[in-house]
């Protein structure tokens, strides 16, 4: 899990009840909780959405400096985000770069959407320019490997993805994407310095298992089963869900099946949760198994 805002908080304890009830008597009958892996999409937060509301009516009712309104034109464009609303929030971003133009934050942004957008030129002058304001932002490091990557330059993509896992080399998701990139150089070498990088890991941490499933330690149903260990709420079910069905549909299409890779792409963008990489990313992989070209968007305002 890679994502910029933080985790809205829902309130469905009656489900949770339930799923604790069928965990507790479940573990040697998996099919009795295999509809809790079917991915219930999440609703957009209503704080969220009253904030947005709160935002747009400063910004056309107050008297505010370019730099003030700059600032809320790019958290509102993160809200917009957030609740999948991509071309308003790329809007958003667009007229802060135009009131401050070394936003470093709102240069991310755009280079991710041009990124989803299948427009690799304009993101990576967008990240370029993000990482020229800003040398230490990080997730910066990580969104243009994966733009690279997706552009087929996976040389580059790795100084990107090594970088970006040098700078925490406990996070999982760090290693996952750095073997994601080696894999397309040489299985064998991603294979050795994934078990590598294992090591540094938590054991205690969810997102070990995937990459122990990645290593050959880990069979795919127990992989799936360990999504269900230690839940406190819908909202983690729905973003372990989204982590766990891309990277299943990764190892898939490595396998050459692409029907179940094309399957597990489909349960990430039912889980909603749009703020997610792997949430972010689905879709570009489902044009890319089907061969569909991506055109970029226009997204100048009026």
């Amino acid at each position: 899990m890679l994502k910029i805002m933080p985790n809205r908080l829902l309130s469905q304890i009656a489900p949770l009840a339930l799923l604790a009830s069928l965990l507790g008597g479940c573990a040697s009958q998996p099919a009795m909780h295999a509809g809790w892996l079917v991915p219930e999409p999440l609703a957009a937060s209503t704080r969220t959405e009253l904030a947005i509301a709160r935002l747009s009516e400063i910004l056309y009712r107050a008297e505010l400096s370019e730099e003030q309104s700059a600032q809320l034109y790019y958290d509102r464009g993160v809200m917009y985000d957030s609740v999948g609303l991509r071309s308003l929030a790329r809007l958003d971003f667009i007229r802060a770069l135009r009131l401050k133009p070394d936003m470093a934050d709102a240069y991310n942004f755009v280079g991710i959407h041009n990124t989803v957008n299948g427009d690799f030129n304009s993101a990576f002058e967008a990240f370029d320019s993000a990482l020229e304001l800003a040398p230490e932002h990080e997730f910066a490091y990580l969104n243009r490997g994966i733009a690279l990557y997706y552009a087929g330059k996976t040389e580059l993509a790795l100084t990107d993805f090594k970088r970006f896992l040098a700078l925490k080399p406990n996070d999982a998701y760090r290693v996952i994407w750095l073997y994601l990139a080696q894999s397309d150089v040489s299985t064998e070498q991603a294979r050795t310095e994934l078990k590598q990088n294992l090591a540094k890991l938590d054991k205690a941490e969810w997102s070990t298992n995937i990459v122990r499933f990645l290593a050959g330690e880990m069979a795919e149903q127990t992989l799936l089963d360990s999504v269900l260990q230690d839940l406190s709420n819908s909202q983690l079910l729905a973003e372990r869900l989204c982590e766990v069905y891309f990277y299943l549909a990764k190892w898939h299409e490595s396998q050459n099946r692409q029907e179940q890779a094309l399957t597990y792409y489909k349960q990430v963008l039912a889980t909603n949760v749009f703020e997610f990489v792997e949430h972010r990313y689905a879709r570009l992989e489902i044009a890319r198994l089907r061969g569909d070209t991506m055109p970029a968007s226009e997204y100048d305002e009026p």
